[in-house]
């Protein structure tokens, strides 16, 4: 039987996996991060990184060198998706890698997603082929529905305008249930080993589990201390749903993303908050790290993204302590629902397809 992926009693937790990575550090004169990461365990009884390596808005040179850096310092699961129009990248610095036998493939989490355009039933095969094809890779561990909301298909133009040349040309036909259908046979294909949601509601989960045979996975959502979703991530727990946390420290690197679309955006400052700063100084640590290790210990998957060397390696120095009770109580305290991607700015019109995600929040 596949075991849950929920976190044991944080004691049982601290002992099994992270005190034999405190110990084999001290052993070797320091600590260093380039060790094997604490797993979770998926309904499918695959593993899955409990941190994993964001990729969205990097590209180029940039995600080249920050990549090399990730798998130096020890990040297995990477994440990316068709949209990000990273994947070659990505493809390039696996394949280099692999052949130079630094890693095998079974050593890496590779996670794509299906685009808003290929949100049909006859798209998940041809863009889930088109990811492996730029990621140079014959399976992916996960591959995720990005969006429950379709555009409609203009050739190699991800985001397609409506005539009136300012609102998102949307396809409002789309059919989350034969989308999904095709999400499994890919797993009947072996081109990927477990399919699973991003950025769908209560309601539209609910809708794929009445009408499925391969369960979803996980769930990737927007995550942060001020939006916690509290009732979703328990409904994902309650049905054996692994949550995945983008955006996590608050993704302040986000302005430059909107600046593309001629908007601007109101950030929080996450890392600046009071609570975080008094419980990071607590523990000698940044509030960054208080913040993923927050999720960690929630039983959730951060994916937080960096380009800049020392925060890469430091995202990933978090498995040396562990957040009490108290503090976790005042982390949890924090949750002021609010939301920094709605979608709706980015893509005009949007929030009027039926299957738009937060009409119900």
């Amino acid at each position: 039987m596949p075991t849950t992926h929920h976190l044991p009693e944080m004691k049982e937790f601290w002992i099994k996996f992270e005190l034999p990575f405190l110990i084999l550090s001290i052993l070797c004169g320091k600590q260093s991060i380039a060790l094997e990461i604490p797993n979770f365990i998926l309904n499918n009884g695959r593993r899955i990184p409990s941190i994993g390596f964001g990729t969205w808005m990097a590209k180029d040179q940039d995600l080249e060198i920050a990549l090399d850096e990730a798998l130096e310092a020890g990040y297995r699961y990477i994440d990316t998706a068709y949209l990000y129009e990273n994947e070659k990248v990505i493809g390039k610095v696996l394949k280099r890698w692999i052949a130079e036998k630094k890693l095998k493939r079974e050593d890496l989490f590779i996670l794509s997603k299906l685009p808003p355009s290929g949100n049909r039933p006859e798209g998940v095969s041809k863009y889930l082929k088109k990811s492996l094809e730029n990621l140079q890779l014959d399976y992916l561990d996960m591959y995720l529905i990005h969006v429950p909301f379709a555009f409609k298909e203009d050739g190699n133009n991800l985001y397609p305008l409506a005539p009136d040349n300012r609102s998102i040309d949307m396809d409002s036909t789309t059919d989350l249930r034969a989308i999904w259908q095709e999400m499994e046979q890919q797993v009947n294909a072996g081109l990927t080993k477990s399919i699973g949601l991003s950025n769908f509601n209560v309601t539209q989960i609910e809708r794929v589990l009445k009408n499925s045979w391969i369960k979803p996975s996980a769930l990737q959502i927007e995550l942060n201390l001020y939006l916690q979703q509290k009732k979703l991530v328990e409904f994902c727990k309650e049905n054996n749903i692994l949550v995945i946390a983008y955006s996590p420290l608050g993704s302040p690197g986000l302005r430059k993303f909107y600046e593309q679309f001629k908007e601007k955006i109101d950030l929080p400052d996450l890392l600046g908050d009071r609570t975080v700063k008094a419980i990071a100084d607590k523990y000698s640590k940044k509030t960054s790290q208080i913040i993923l290790r927050f999720y960690i210990q929630s039983g959730i998957v951060p994916i937080p993204k960096s380009i800049n060397p020392s925060r890469i390696r430091m995202n990933l120095d978090i498995f040396d302590f562990q957040l009490d009770d108290q503090d976790m109580g005042e982390l949890k305290s924090l949750d002021k629902n609010r939301r920094i991607l709605h979608f709706s700015d980015l893509f005009k019109g949007i929030q009027n397809h039926p299957e738009y995600p937060f009409k119900e929040q």
